[in-house]
């Protein structure tokens, strides 16, 4: 039987060094809670909705991935929060839409490769 782990302790540390260096100048716990929001399902939805039109009113939303307005507005606050989503307001009207063109890419390259993956496997 194999065992999927090293056996020794490092084999090039210079490139351990350099990753390391790398990584504690990003914010990977900033990474992980994007992660982690969209990491729910209707959230998900949203945000491919949203990489789909370039903006969209909460009721049409709502009505895209089947939940209440009230849900739907919970869940693009998290994204806006975030800085996922964007918003404005026009009259009694609230439309959303990704805050740039780095989440849409996000979104749909996830989608690519999910599908990508699903047709290997």
């Amino acid at each position: 039987m194999t065992i999927d782990t090293c056996e020794i302790m490092c084999v090039d540390e210079e490139k351990v060094e350099r990753v390391q260096q790398q990584l504690s100048s990003k914010s990977p716990a900033g990474v992980a809670e994007i992660f982690k929001v969209l990491a729910d399902e209707t959230r998900v939805k949203i945000a491919y909705a949203l990489s789909l039109e370039d903006e969209l009113c909460v009721c049409d939303v709502a009505n895209i991935v089947g939940a209440s307005t009230a849900t739907t507005s919970y869940h693009l606050r998290l994204l806006k929060k975030l800085g996922l989503a964007k918003y404005r307001k026009e009259g009694k009207l609230a439309y959303y839409s990704l805050d740039d063109d780095h989440v849409r890419q996000l979104i749909t390259l996830t989608f690519e490769h999910q599908s990508e993956a699903k047709s290997i496997g």
